[in-house]
């Protein structure tokens, strides 16, 4: 049997299909006031938590593994969902195409890049941070993410094919240390990329866990070679105004007479609440149903970025982790409103 997007799947479910949720009156409003090129979703759809949010009855993970995207795909607001199941392990093009039928035409995925060529070593488990085993040999090969994840997300997605974040975990010292060499490295590795393939073109979009690279000449590069700055809201990072603000300064320099607008999409990814590690945001969150520590200061800076995007006739992707406050559809849910409220 081979290897699937979800994992191992009988081939028929004597349960019937999963249900979705009934939307309220007001999630219907919010998603007729929504602009129709933001798009917000969650990281992933596998959460039983979600009854009554997402899912309209009592589900197994497994099962929503397999079966929950179309349900998860007509909620109102979620347009798009990230995926990384890619960053452990390539995917084909028939299993993104098998993929891109579950959801609407409006619908868009937003997916890792394998670690196999943003980590720059190899790591036992799956490639937490602390396990350095050696350096990776494909490492920024352009060749083999062209080959191994840009042609098939391309190919099977099409247009619903949203950002191609290339996520960079933690590097070695001796690779930040001479950090021009490597943002350069990183620069051509992705001048390198596809420009286009099967009628689409891809929006690549880089996020650091290094901050000591999020400086002018990192956001100068990305700009020179046609990449977004990936706002990645997590603990190793710097708080979300500082990268609203190098992401404000890669435009600028794009448009320096025209005021600040985006010179590209909006990509953000929103994954930890401040002061907590991934397990321990688990623990605290699950069954991640609630909204237990809502952060208004990220949710306005993101709020006010979108409002930016919208402005400047460019598309925004914002995708949010149960980790960040408990509960990613609510998390949602409250930046539709916050939108709402704010609208000119």
């Amino acid at each position: 049997m081979t290897d699937s997007l979800f994992g191992d799947a009988a081939a028929d479910d004597p349960h019937g299909p999963i249900e979705a949720a009934a939307a309220s009156e007001e999630l219907l409003r919010l998603a007729r006031h929504l602009p129709e090129r933001v798009y917000l979703g969650t990281s992933s759809w596998a959460f039983p938590g979600w009854q009554g949010l997402v899912y309209g009855g009592e589900y197994t993970e497994s099962r929503l593994a397999r079966q929950g995207l179309a349900a998860y795909g007509r909620h109102p607001l979620l347009r798009a969902v990230g995926i990384d199941r890619g960053y452990y392990q390539a995917l084909d093009s028939a299993e993104w195409a098998r993929t891109a039928r579950e959801v609407p035409e409006r619908f868009r995925f937003l997916i890792k890049a394998p670690a196999a060529v943003t980590d720059a070593v190899t790591r036992g488990g799956r490639h937490a941070p602390g396990q350095a085993v050696s350096a990776n040999p494909r490492f920024l090969d352009p060749a083999y993410a062209t080959e191994r994840f840009v042609i098939p997300a391309l190919e099977g997605l099409g247009e619903k094919t949203g950002p191609l974040v290339l996520q960079f975990a933690p590097m070695p010292a001796e690779l930040t240390r001479d950090s021009p060499a490597l943002i350069e490295r990183i620069a051509e590795f992705l001048v390198r990329l596809p420009a286009s393939h099967a009628q689409v073109r891809p929006i690549y979009a880089v996020e650091l866990r290094n901050p000591e690279l999020l400086t002018p000449r990192f956001v100068h590069r990305m700009r020179e070679v046609g990449a977004r700055l990936c706002v990645g809201i997590h603990p190793r990072m710097p708080p979300v105004a500082r990268q609203a603000a190098a992401l404000r300064t890669m435009d600028a320099q794009a448009a320096p007479d025209s005021g600040w607008s985006l010179a590209g999409p909006l990509v953000v990814r929103w994954s930890l609440h401040g002061g907590f590690g991934y397990e321990q945001a688990r623990s605290r969150y699950a069954p991640f149903n609630r909204l237990l520590d809502p952060d208004l200061v990220t949710r306005g800076t993101l709020v006010h970025l979108i409002r930016v995007a919208v402005r400047s006739g460019q598309s925004a992707f914002v995708i949010v982790n149960n980790k960040a406050e408990g509960c990613a559809p609510l998390s949602c849910l409250e930046l539709a409103r916050a939108l709402a409220d704010r609208a000119d």
